[in-house]
């Protein structure tokens, strides 16, 4: 049935109606503990979802739709191995990456957690040869500089993490990330390093992946051009499962970090993938992150929906979606450690939920993913908080904090959280015409400057930033965006839509590199602009 027919989202659509004459402020004024019921907490997050225009009668009516689509029985399903990657045959078990050792997990009749443990337990062996200087290069000296090559999932993940997780890094070893295939990017990362001090992280899942293998064996030539061949073995190891390919790239085999297809790469962060974070912080820390990863999965699995975390944020978000028509979600951390955090979930949320048909091929008729966009406070607050609040478009916002500080300074914290808590409050509840009046405001002025409000927020407030925050965290997310595919009836774990771009660029390449005049046949703009191309570089 599609889902837009099912009696759940009639009922759904007929309630749009009553909720539309209402105001978020009516809706505190009909419950004044509004702000303490609908909240939530798990895993040291506290989720306060009373600032959205929605009811207990609209849950209801979102919880009734997740049973109908039998959501309860996907979260079992995708906990239990079963292939949901339907287009590609696979299981999708980056949950089991983060279970506990002892546990039983199995893929094709055998058990994953014994194997994932043995990787986790090479990579805390190499990663603490590293940082106690055991690992040395191939000169002698201790390594300084780690250089992560990798794209999409392979760099977002760890840079993030190390990012987020800074103040707990071992400060003696510098981790760098390149990702695009832009030369300015490896040469820029390269230009300052002494390559005696410097290992790579070449992290690619298949060792075929075109911008990081051009990094990769830039980075190649340029340790071998001022150290030797013999070095590659001291410096570079691999994440990935080609042995064949790494092994011709020059690098040992008993130094590949190895994972599985199981793990899509925008969910990998907490596989070998992390190998540079493991490096960053230690193993102690990288395991507290796991903790918080399986903290946040063992909530998804067995609360009830009223108090589960990840299905509200996705039912909440779905109901901004496809019933209030927003369109994107921001999301808004006020802590400069996770300045990378809206990057990641753009390819977390919209690589997985960005798709026009279902699990069975069919076109939806209804919005999937949002665009998700964002940047921390207060920065953002001189950027874009203008069309949020006054603006013609109705942007949902997701606000992230900590209570406390990692680095106190001053009164920085308080000035921070305190336009944390004023955003939110003002997006709910606006300033009126009235109210403008009484303070005496110019009558000309009150047009510009009165607030709506009535602008849906999340706030999501946490004690600390730590590793196991981190991870929880992560997954909070992970988990929403698995809650809408499964509404929506899409396939969250594969991305053909990457594809195309690269079969064609793979054809054009060659054009661009041809000595004599190729034969061009594409359309007529792309031929024109390949050919002004060719022209220019050459002069």
């Amino acid at each position: 049935m599609n889902l837009t027919q099912r009696p759940e989202w009639t009922s759904l659509k007929n309630h749009l109606e009553t909720m539309s004459h209402l105001q978020i402020a009516d809706l505190f004024e009909a419950d004044p503990d509004r702000g303490t019921n609908l909240t939530a907490e798990s895993a040291g997050i506290y989720l306060d979802y009373s600032k959205n225009r929605i009811s207990v009668e609209t849950l209801k009516l979102l919880f009734g739709l997740a049973d109908a689509l039998e959501l309860r029985q996907k979260i079992s399903a995708m906990f239990s191995g079963e292939p949901l990657n339907n287009t590609e045959n696979r299981s999708v078990l980056h949950t089991a990456l983060r279970a506990p050792v002892g546990s039983e997990i199995f893929v094709d009749g055998v058990n994953v957690v014994p194997a994932i443990q043995a990787v986790l337990e090479r990579m805390a062996k190499f990663s603490d040869d590293l940082r106690s200087g055991r690992w040395k290069g191939a000169t002698g000296s201790k390594i300084a500089h780690v250089v992560n090559i990798g794209i999409g999932g392979s760099d977002l993940g760890p840079h993030l993490c190390y990012d987020a997780l800074r103040h707990y890094s071992d400060r003696s070893i510098t981790l760098h990330f390149v990702s695009n295939v832009d030369g300015t990017d490896i040469t820029e990362t390269l230009r300052e390093l002494n390559p005696e001090e410097t290992l790579f992280i070449v992290a690619s899942k298949t060792f075929t992946t075109q911008e990081t293998m051009a990094n990769a064996r830039t980075a190649r030539d340029w340790l071998v051009d001022k150290v030797g061949e013999s070095a590659v073995a001291s410096h570079f190891v691999a994440v990935s499962t080609n042995a064949a390919e790494v092994s011709r790239f020059g690098i040992d085999t008993a130094n590949m970090f190895g994972f599985w297809d199981w793990v899509g790469g925008r969910y990998s962060v907490d596989s070998a993938i992390g190998l540079s974070l493991m490096i960053a912080i230690g193993e102690k820390l990288f395991r507290d992150f796991l903790a918080g990863f399986h903290a946040m999965d063992r909530h998804f699995q067995s609360s009830r929906w009223d108090q589960n975390l990840p299905v509200l944020l996705g039912l909440i978000g779905l109901w901004n979606n496809n019933f209030l028509g927003a369109e994107s979600v921001a999301i808004l951390p006020y802590d400069q450690y996770l300045n990378l955090f809206p990057a990641y979930l753009q390819q977390l949320d919209m690589e997985s939920n960005g798709k026009s048909v279902t699990k069975s091929g069919e076109r939806v008729s209804y919005q999937t993913g949002p665009i998700v966009w964002g940047q921390p406070g207060t920065n953002g607050q001189h950027a874009f908080y203008q069309l949020i609040h006054q603006g013609t478009k109705l942007i949902p916002c997701d606000f992230i904090a900590f209570s406390q500080s990692l680095n106190p300074c001053g009164l920085h914290h308080d000035l921070l959280m305190s336009n944390f808590f004023a955003q939110t409050e003002a997006l709910a509840f606006g300033k009126s015409h009235e109210e403008l009046q009484l303070e005496g405001c110019n009558p000309e002025l009150i047009p510009h400057r009165t607030f709506t409000g009535n602008r849906p927020t999340n706030s999501i407030l946490i004690e600390k930033l730590t590793p196991f925050s981190l991870g929880a965290l992560i997954a909070l997310y992970e988990h929403k965006v698995f809650t809408q595919g499964v509404i929506w009836g899409i396939n969250s774990f594969d991305q053909w839509g990457v594809e195309l771009g690269k079969v064609l660029a793979s054809r054009i390449t060659p054009e661009l590199e041809s000595i004599n005049e190729p034969e061009l046949k594409h359309d007529s703009s792309t031929n024109t602009l390949i050919k002004r191309y060719r022209q220019q570089k050459q002069t």
